[in-house]
């Protein structure tokens, strides 16, 4: 079925949410709609599609919570700015296409980070601090959009005074849905202070090369940026 010039193909019905949501962003990426467009009704995206309205929506609500599209109360769904390296990363790791997903993601990413908090108290070494320290200032004094950014460099910075190469792989893999994470936690609270203080927390126990004390920090921190990751994506769902 075609809809203002894109011919929309049926999709099959295994990993249907995911098959979707990649034939979504093909939409989206082909040239017919523009950052700031409005893309078509539920109703005509499941017509043209062959699916019900409750896959479309999941579909929607995942491309919501990364920030591709803008759901708009009473007004439609729109394409937000976005750029397709990005997508490419998102989808492969099927961030947010359903709840295990999700929580697999969430699982993993504490994992991960825990263990590299614990190996950076222990291993950093000679100017690695003072940078780490720095991008921990940049955190504090840098604008709502900017503090995204220092964010995952704060991470990644983390990252390499652990010294682990498969760590370093495995984080560096999913640096864009990082990023994409925490946008989507930031935007909900519309503030940094919070997420600052424990970064602060986690800085202070890695300089004082405390594995444990920096391992409980950052376990503190995912805690708190997973509740907030879930909530934004159940507003996101109600919302469509």
């Amino acid at each position: 079925m075609e809809i203002s010039g894109y011919k929309f193909e049926p999709v099959e019905t295994h990993s249907l949410v995911v098959e979707l949501t990649k034939r979504l962003l093909d939409y989206i990426f082909s040239g017919n709609v523009r950052p700031g467009d409005k893309i078509p009704a539920e109703r005509q995206l499941s017509e043209a599609l062959g699916v019900g309205r409750s896959a479309i929506r999941e579909a929607i609500k995942a491309l919501t919570v990364l920030g591709i599209l803008e759901v708009r109360q009473g007004n439609g769904t729109y394409v937000k700015n976005t750029s397709s390296s990005l997508l490419i990363q998102s989808i492969e790791w099927g961030l947010l296409l359903g709840e295990k997903n999700t929580m697999d993601l969430v699982e993993t990413r504490m994992l991960l980070e825990v263990s590299i908090a614990r190996l950076a108290a222990r291993r950093w070494a000679g100017s690695e601090l003072a940078e780490l320290k720095e991008i921990l200032e940049r955190m504090k004094q840098c604008s709502l959009a900017d503090f995204v950014d220092a964010d995952v460099q704060f991470h990644l910075k983390l990252c390499d005074m652990a010294k682990n190469s498969v760590l370093k792989n495995m984080l560096s893999s999913i640096r864009n849905l990082l990023h994409t994470w925490i946008k989507c936690v930031i935007d909900k609270a519309g503030e940094t202070a919070f997420s600052y203080l424990d970064h602060l927390a986690i800085y202070e126990a890695v300089a004082g090369r405390d594995p444990d004390r920096a391992a409980k920090a950052m376990q503190l921190h995912m805690d708190d940026a997973s509740k907030r990751l879930i909530e934004a994506l159940k507003e996101a769902e109600q919302v469509s």
